[in-house]
């Protein structure tokens, strides 16, 4: 009979050997690298938009069209590169969706990015 020490041991050699390193794992820090950037990009060209918003509805002034079309495209690459972080890290779909949207409210992509950041780097090791 096995004693449980042997069983937890057996058990740990076994976690380790279900976690061996995979082609995708060595591009995880390349895309994070570039989800983190892009989500600091997005929240603060957001920061900008909600400005110029007040800016133009509060005070009417309405200097600052471009800067809606400016964040719809940094939007548009933020989206992109956490859907290849979510794919490359296996996220289910309501936290790729809930990061998704987390681009959307100010000041929100910046919490949603620093609580990614850390389960990745926990899940896969990253310093």
């Amino acid at each position: 009979m096995a004693s449980p020490d042997n069983v937890t041991s057996a058990q740990s050699t076994q976690d380790q050997a279900d976690r061996t390193a995979t082609p995708a794992d060595s591009k995880i820090p390349g895309a994070l690298l570039r989800y983190r950037v892009l989500a600091w990009t997005t929240g603060l060209w957001l920061l900008v938009l909600t400005v110029e918003v007040i800016a133009k509805y509060g005070f009417d002034v309405d200097n600052f069209g471009w800067v809606g079309i400016v964040h719809g495209w940094v939007y548009f690459a933020y989206l992109i590169v956490t859907i290849d972080l979510a794919v490359k890290v296996r996220w289910p779909a309501l936290r790729t969706i809930g990061t998704l949207l987390a681009g959307t409210i100010p000041l929100l992509s910046f919490v949603v990015e620093h609580q990614r950041t850390a389960q990745v780097k926990r899940d896969f090791g990253l310093k």
